[in-house]
């Protein structure tokens, strides 16, 4: 039986594959256009030029994509810090205060003797 970290792991890689080819499709799409504006290509000269824009695109889309990725590990790590100290910040006021309210309360109870 699949836990459901696998589950939304095998999500993930699908959104991933769909989102990949729909930006495949969209370089194909892009390079096709650009043929288009020059009509005295030759049909194996406009394949070619589709081919190399298609794979030039794809590679920037590339590009950006582990950009993002590494600034997206960045943050992560960054986050994960501010909240550990915010963590251990909050723990300490707690302590501190629960200290110092038994404080009050036992100070206030020998007071009374």
């Amino acid at each position: 039986m699949h836990s459901s970290e696998d589950n939304a792991r095998g999500l993930a890689r699908l959104e991933g594959h769909l989102l990949w080819a729909a930006e495949v499709e969209n370089a194909r799409r892009q390079a096709r256009r650009f043929t288009e504006q020059l009509p005295w290509l030759t049909t194996a000269q406009r394949e070619d030029v589709e081919r190399v824009y298609a794979a030039d695109r794809l590679r920037v889309s590339q590009e950006t994509i582990r950009r993002i990725c590494g600034r997206i590990a960045e943050l992560r790590t960054e986050y994960e810090d501010r909240y550990r100290l915010l963590r251990s910040r909050c723990f300490v006021t707690v302590v501190v205060g629960l200290t110092g309210a038994a404080s009050a309360v036992i100070t206030s109870l020998l007071v009374r003797r």
